[in-house]
C-alpha cells in the first residue's frame, strides 16, 4: 500500500513551487481535476474487465494509462513544455467537448467536471512531478482507495479557510450527527440540494452501507442518493468524493437548484430524506426568486431553499438542515416562510450552535433544524449546544468534534427540560409572529436592556466627555 499522506505532502510541496498557483482554493482545484481523472481512469479499467459491454467515454489518448497515449501513467513520459501544451491545448478541450451521444452517464460527468475547472500550473516539469506522485496510488486497490478517502476529507477541510470557498464545506461532526439522527434507510430517496463537496451524501452512503448485506442492497444506495451543486469546484470535489465511497456513477446534478419554477417539481421528484446546509447570507442571481410563489419571493437564498425543501419532501419525509439565526426571525417574507414550515411540517427540534462553528468562513450563529412533513408543529424543543470546557471559540485547529454530540443523542429519546434544553408551544410561537429565535430562558442576560431614555442619557454623557477631551487637545496645540 502506498504511503498516501506522504504522497499528498509531496504534491503540496511541488505545487507551492509553481508560479501558476495562488492560494489553497486554486491548489485544491488543480489537485481535484488530476485526482478525478486518475480515479476515473482506474475505475474505467476495472469496469472494462468486469463488464464486457462497457466502453470508456474518454478517448484512448486522453486516458491516464492507455496503450496509445499513456501521457500521465508513464513516469518517463512527456514533460516540460510538451506536457503543458498537451494539457492546455488537447486534454482540456477534448474532455470539455466529450461525445455525449452514447448516453453514457459517466461521459456527462467528465464533460461537466472539465468544463468548469482549469489547469493553473505553468510548469510542465512540475505537472510531471505531480503525475508521478499520483501514480504511486492505485485506486483499484481497496486499501489505497479507503486510505485516500480518509485523507481526502482533510483536503476538503482546507477549503474552510480558503476564502469564499469555505461555503462549500460543512464540518463533518455536523454532517455525521444530522445523518445519525435522521437515520436514512435502504430504499429511501435521499437528497442534498446544495451538496457542496458531498459531506452529507458520503455520510449517508456510509450509514446505508452498514444496512446493506448483499450486492442488490449496495446497488440501491447508488440509485437513491442524489445531490445538486451549481459551482464547478465543489461539483468536481463532490463527484470525486462519491467515487471514493464506491459510487460508480455519482448522481450529482450540475446546476442551480433554484433555477426552475417550484411547480416543475412534481411527486416523482419528491424524496424521503433531505440532509442539507443551504447557502445563507447570499443573494440569488438571475431573477430566480420569480420561480417561487409571490408570497415567498425574496433574494435571500436560505429562505428560498427552505421553501424548496419543504416542497421536495414526500408526505412523511424528514429533514435535518443547517440555518443561520437570521432565518429564524424577521418579518414579511421571512415570517411567511417560517409559518409555512410550521404549518406544513412538524418542526420538532432546534439545536442552537455556538457562533464559531463555521469559522473562519462565517461567524454567524447557526442552528440545526429537524422536521418531518406529516402534521403541523405543536411544540418545538430547543437544545443549546455549548462548547467544551476551556474553549472560547472553535477554530481551524480546534473544530467541533463528533463526540460533542453524544449528550444530545442520549437526550434525544428521553427529553427533559434543563438549563440547556427547553420547549415552546405553538401558541407562544404564533404570538411571537412565528419568531423562532427563542433564547435559553434559564440563561442570565449577558447584556442589560436599556430604555430609550437611558440610552439618550448615556450618549449625552459620552458626547460631553468627548468635547472635554477635544478642548484639551486644542489647548495643547
Amino acid at each position: 500500500m502506498a504511503n498516501i499522506s506522504g504522497v499528498i505532502k509531496s504534491i503540496r510541496d511541488i505545487m507551492w513551487q509553481d508560479t501558476g498557483l495562488n492560494g489553497d482554493a486554486q491548489r485544491i482545484e488543480q489537485l481535484g481535476w488530476m485526482l478525478f481523472l486518475k480515479i476515473f481512469s482506474d475505475k474505467d479499467k476495472e469496469l472494462e474487465v468486469t463488464d464486457d459491454n462497457y466502453t470508456s467515454p474518454i478517448p484512448d489518448q486522453f486516458h491516464w494509462v492507455r496503450e496509445k497515449g499513456n501521457w500521465a501513467g508513464d513516469d518517463e513520459g512527456m514533460t516540460g513544455d510538451e506536457l503543458l501544451e498537451f494539457v492546455d491545448r488537447q486534454l482540456f478541450p477534448a474532455l470539455r467537448n466529450i461525445d455525449l451521444s452514447t448516453g453514457n452517464r459517466r461521459a456527462v460527468i467528465v464533460r461537466e467536471v472539465f468544463d468548469g475547472n482549469n489547469n493553473y500550473m505553468k510548469s510542465g516539469i512540475n505537472i510531471r512531478k505531480v503525475l508521478n506522485k499520483l501514480n504511486e496510488i492505485d485506486f483499484n486497490v481497496a486499501k489505497d482507495r479507503h486510505a485516500f478517502g480518509e485523507l481526502y476529507e482533510s483536503i476538503l477541510k482546507e477549503l474552510q479557510s480558503a476564502g469564499k470557498s469555505g461555503e462549500f464545506y460543512t464540518p463533518r461532526a455536523i454532517t455525521q450527527f444530522i445523518t445519525d439522527i435522521i437515520d436514512p434507510q435502504l430504499g429511501e430517496k435521499i437528497l442534498d440540494p446544495a451538496c457542496g463537496t458531498g459531506g452529507y451524501l458520503t455520510c449517508a452512503i456510509e450509514h446505508l452501507k452498514k444496512q446493506a448485506n448483499n450486492v442488490e442492497a449496495r446497488k440501491s444506495i447508488e440509485q437513491n442518493i442524489a445531490g445538486w451543486e451549481y459551482k464547478p469546484l465543489p461539483y468536481l470535489l463532490a463527484t470525486t468524493n462519491l467515487i471514493l465511497h464506491d459510487i460508480e456513477v455519482p448522481n450529482i446534478r450540475f446546476g442551480d437548484a433554484l433555477d426552475q419554477p417550484l411547480a416543475n417539481f412534481t411527486e416523482k421528484d419528491r424524496v424521503n430524506v433531505i440532509l442539507a446546509n443551504p447557502p445563507f447570507g447570499g443573494i440569488v442571481a438571475n431573477g430566480n426568486e420569480t420561480n417561487f410563489p409571490q408570497n415567498y419571493r425574496t433574494k435571500e437564498s436560505a429562505d428560498l431553499f427552505l421553501i424548496l425543501m419543504i416542497h421536495l419532501l414526500k408526505q412523511g419525509g424528514r429533514a435535518g438542515i443547517v440555518l443561520p439565526d437570521g432565518s429564524l426571525t424577521g418579518e414579511g417574507v421571512k415570517q411567511r416562510v417560517r409559518q409555512k414550515l410550521l404549518e406544513d411540517c412538524n418542526l420538532h427540534t432546534i439545536i442552537r450552535l455556538p457562533n464559531s462553528v463555521f469559522q473562519p468562513y462565517a461567524t454567524v450563529a447557526t442552528n440545526l433544524l429537524f422536521f418531518k412533513k406529516d402534521e403541523p408543529t405543536k411544540e418545538i424543543w430547543y437544545y443549546e449546544h455549548r462548547m467544551p470546557d476551556g474553549y472560547k471559540a472553535y477554530n481551524k485547529t480546534r473544530p467541533i468534534q463528533v463526540q460533542e454530540f453524544e449528550p444530545i443523542k442520549a437526550w434525544w429519546n428521553n427529553r427533559k427540560e434543563s438549563d440547556i434544553c427547553w420547549k415552546v408551544g405553538i401558541d407562544t410561537i404564533v404570538e411571537r409572529g412565528y419568531d423562532l429565535d427563542i433564547k435559553n430562558p434559564t440563561k442570565a442576560e449577558e447584556a442589560h436592556e436599556y430604555s430609550s431614555a437611558e440610552l439618550m442619557k448615556m450618549l449625552s454623557v459620552s458626547l460631553q466627555h468627548s468635547n472635554k477631551l477635544l478642548e484639551k487637545l486644542k489647548m495643547s496645540i
